[in-house]
């Protein structure tokens, strides 16, 4: 069973295509798990537009005796702290997946993301894949995330400089159990470098070359996606002794 944990917070324009992309992926009995963090405009409402439209079509099945099932929409509503680390947080500790895959608002899937990322995680508990990066319409204005940002694999160069985005994350629900709860403090500790160097330290992680996902700018994404320098350096080592003392406090968990 796969589940899908997408945080939102007012990504109405986006929300439609990024979640068509992804349920055409998905198989009867697997999750998209919404958590939404207190949107003011019509993102709810979109979701809940597009899981009327599921049910709709589970109940034509039922009638036609096809006996077929669709992928659950399941929203709920961020009520703790805010911000997209604790968001996502909530969807994790909702997720009854076997595969967990993270999901932006305002992205889009590649058609093959799914399969090329099931068949890793066969044989690797976190499967990381690079993105294009595009535009509001949706054009290509990078190639490649990974090498835009410089990205190296592995737990120590991580640690010196994080290369990878939550959206690009799929993991088994053992990675899941490891990471939660998170580390209290959201400032130093973000959900995508926490759960990737919870599998880079007690599991297996692969890195693929391929694209499996269209990664939007559009100027007023949530982070900034690594590709800014926005802290002092006094900041970043605060931010990784924190985490390291983390890792340290769950190695027997």
């Amino acid at each position: 069973m796969i589940s899908v944990c997408i945080a939102t917070y007012n990504g109405e324009k986006f929300i439609r295509q990024q979640l068509q992309s992804i349920i055409m992926q998905l198989s009867p009995g697997d999750e998209v798990i919404i958590s939404d963090d207190g949107s003011t405009d019509r993102t709810l409402q979109i979701v809940e537009e597009m899981r009327s439209s599921a049910r709709t079509q589970q109940s034509e099945h039922a009638v036609a005796g096809e006996g077929k099932t669709v992928p659950a929409i399941r929203i709920l509503l961020n009520e703790g702290e805010h911000g997209y680390t604790p968001n996502f947080e909530n969807a994790l500790r909702h997720a009854k997946g076997d595969y967990i895959f993270l999901s932006d608002q305002d992205d889009v899937w590649t058609p093959n993301k799914v399969e090329v990322t099931l068949r890793s995680l066969e044989h690797h508990s976190m499967v990381i894949a690079d993105a294009d990066i595009v535009d509001a319409e949706g054009n290509v204005i990078a190639e490649s995330y990974f090498r835009q940002r410089g990205a190296r694999s592995g737990l120590v160069s991580n640690l010196i400089r994080f290369s990878y985005l939550g959206c690009m994350l799929a993991f088994r629900r053992e990675v899941r159990d490891k990471a939660l709860p998170f580390p209290p403090n959201h400032s130093l500790c973000t959900h995508d470098n926490w759960l990737a160097l919870v599998a880079m330290t007690f599991f297996s992680c692969t890195v693929l070359p391929d694209k499996l996902l269209h990664y939007r700018r559009h100027g007023a994404n949530a982070s900034k996606g690594g590709l800014e320098k926005t802290t002092t350096l006094a900041f970043k080592i605060r931010y990784r002794v924190y985490l390291l003392k983390w890792l340290a406090k769950i190695c027997n968990r």
